[in-house]
């Protein structure tokens, strides 16, 4: 045993323990609070953080409630100072931090040139910038205890690129090779990363789309539980998995056509719908916005 770590093979593998703290993004953004469940139950200290920290508190509560250690901290990740002062709040509150998981993410659902140049700005900042720089604050400490993990919430739409996604997508993708790259750069030190790549999950972003656009999500693309994501991010860290993909069927297959024959894997993904969908919504949102 290594300061919560061990090792199994060639791999560091991190044991959860009431004795760590693990910092949460977007904690009660839907997902995020199914997420901060599945690690409280493991009897960990939570930092829970969200903006602008709509039913942060409650789930804080909840959390004690059950005879956990929770703090709550509202703070918007894409600016720098409010980086530094969430951090300085949870090491002052727990010491370090064990456990990284960024969780926050928004996205806007419309052709890319309708976007602003501040939508596209805020999923940039939200989506890759504020976990690679949160990832970068907490390294040194991990590496000095030869202990640590982060786990980034991707998505499938970071492999797959759907229509009407630019800037979520991208984000994504972003997410999913710099979690590739912390796990070359850092092998072997005791400090490790995992990416979830969940499909439409009923909770957060889709559950919002399917609320405001009335349109659900096609067959194949069915919507998975949160719960499966959550026990996902506790077995990646457990098990140090580079990366899981989360989703009602098989889509590894999909995926890997992508990657090996892109035209074709472009076919493919068309006949999922996915594209077809996010037309729908783009197009419902708009008329809605429009209406107002």
């Amino acid at each position: 045993m290594l300061c919560g770590v061990f090792v199994y093979g060639y791999v560091f593998c991190m044991v959860i323990t009431g004795e760590q703290t693990v910092l949460v993004t977007g904690a009660s953004g839907g997902l995020g609070a199914f997420i901060t469940r599945a690690l409280a139950a493991r009897g960990v200290k939570l930092a829970l953080v969200a903006y602008p920290g709509v039913d942060l508190d409650a789930l804080c509560q909840e959390v004690r409630k059950k005879g956990g250690k929770a703090i709550s901290i509202i703070a918007d990740l894409r600016l720098p100072a409010e980086r530094k002062s969430m951090l300085e709040k949870v090491r002052a509150e727990f010491g370090h931090i064990d456990i990284l998981v960024n969780n926050a993410g928004v996205e806007f659902t419309a052709m890319y040139h309708e976007l602003s140049e501040a939508n596209i700005l805020e999923v940039l900042g939200v989506n890759l910038e504020a976990p690679m720089m949160l990832t970068q604050a907490v390294l040194p400490d991990m590496l000095r205890r030869r202990s640590g993990h982060i786990v980034n919430i991707s998505s499938l739409a970071g492999k797959t690129g759907p229509a009407f996604q630019e800037p979520y997508a991208a984000t994504k993708a972003g997410l999913i090779a710099f979690t590739s790259s912390l796990r070359g750069t850092y092998r072997g030190t005791g400090v490790s990363a995992s990416v979830i790549c969940p499909g439409f999950v009923e909770a957060g972003i889709y559950s919002k789309l399917k609320a405001e656009s009335g349109i659900s999500a096609p067959f194949l693309l069915a919507a998975c539980q949160p719960e499966s994501v959550a026990e996902a991010v506790v077995r990646a860290i457990e098990n140090n998995l580079p990366e899981v993909i989360v989703s009602r069927y098989p889509f590894k297959p999909l995926c890997a056509m992508i990657a090996l024959f892109p035209r074709f894997g472009e076919f493919l993904l068309r006949q999922t719908g996915a594209h077809e969908f996010f037309s729908k919504v783009a197009d419902a949102l708009k008329k809605k916005h429009a209406s107002r």
